[in-house]
């Protein structure tokens, strides 16, 4: 009796496991595919560099100008430990925001004083940031466990607007802002959808000169994003044939070339008007359609970056190509 009485208790004993098993393999998440980011990272492939991020960056520095106002369109400033390397004004809208924020260099800051910031991430605009001479290069910064991210727009030949898109909406998903990024790409298109629907359809695209810098030789743009935003505004960049992004070219070719317009980029110890004036006298020129009708546009340096200054800088070119189609 004893016996039959311990084969019940454990066949019952069986029972009972069989139905805890299968409760609890029902309880556990179907199997899948995809690999969760909170799980495994977030991968970000940056200029040849793989990239993971377990988690938002809480200390980061923005380097270039263009670099410093994406983050600060982003809302990312209670993020940032540090900016440096400004070429102009901050825009008036994020004034606040990055007074806020240590200026850590005029231009690069020292490995040392970057370090002094304790950083996990790093935003350049231009690669020449990470290099051995300036913060390190980006190996060196990831042995410190220091993620970086170079602006791919601003380091590749013949840069358009869809690549600028690419770096904000890379940078919204390294500290989870993704539908900021959204909303600032779509603001950003919006408003250059205005300016494209005022210079409406042209039979001619106006001829136009960069002038960048240089008296012997003149330092123009060639195929680069200023380039991409002067046709979109509805001019031809003379010298759009280089294959660079800015080159020294002839004041013969200039001549030859007969700009209408002349684009004049404001930046460093010579004013725009110490520019015009020599413009002006530089009797090669004087035949040039535009320096005979004294058609210039002046831009600021960060205006050609590729950055969120895009509507602002092509709506200025615009307004200096077609001004009759922008009156009130």
């Amino acid at each position: 009796m004893r016996k039959r009485n311990n084969y019940l208790l454990l066949s019952l004993c069986l029972m009972v496991a069989i139905v805890l098993g299968a409760c609890s393999k029902a309880a556990e998440p179907a199997e899948t595919n995809e690999t969760s980011s909170k799980d495994n990272g977030l991968v970000i492939e940056n200029r040849g560099n793989t990239f993971t991020y377990n988690e938002a960056p809480k200390r980061a520095v923005a380097l270039n100008q263009h670099a410093t106002e994406i983050m600060l369109a982003l809302g990312l400033e209670d993020s940032m430990v540090g900016t440096a390397y400004l070429d102009d004004k901050i825009l008036p809208k994020y004034k606040d925001a990055y007074e806020g924020i240590p200026v850590l260099s005029k231009q690069y800051p020292s490995k040392e004083v970057f370090l002094q910031q304790e950083p996990d991430f790093a935003y350049a605009g231009w690669k020449s940031a990470f290099t051995e001479k300036t913060l390190g290069t980006v190996e060196d910064l990831q042995e410190l466990e220091i993620n970086t991210y170079i602006q791919e727009s601003s380091n590749i030949s013949g840069p358009t607007l869809d690549d600028v898109y690419k770096d904000i909406e890379n940078i919204g998903k390294i500290f989870h802002v993704e539908n900021k990024a959204e909303e600032v790409i779509q603001t950003m298109k919006a408003d250059i959808n205005k300016t494209i629907e005022k210079v409406g359809p042209i039979d001619k695209k106006q001829p136009v000169f960069v002038y960048d810098s240089g008296q012997e030789t003149p330092f123009t743009a060639a195929n680069n994003y200023l380039t991409h935003l002067i046709a979109i505004a509805g001019g031809k960049n003379i010298f759009d044939d280089i294959d660079k992004g800015w080159a020294e070219v002839s004041w013969e070719e200039v001549v030859n070339r007969n700009p209408e317009v002349i684009v004049i980029i404001d930046y460093g110890a010579e004013t725009v008007e110490q520019k015009k004036e020599f413009l002006l006298s530089k009797q090669e020129l004087a035949d040039v359609s535009a320096i005979k009708n004294e058609r210039f546009i002046v831009l600021p340096l960060s205006a050609g970056a590729e950055g969120i200054r895009a509507p602002m800088s092509l709506q200025t070119l615009a307004e200096g190509f077609y001004p009759d189609k922008f009156k009130k």
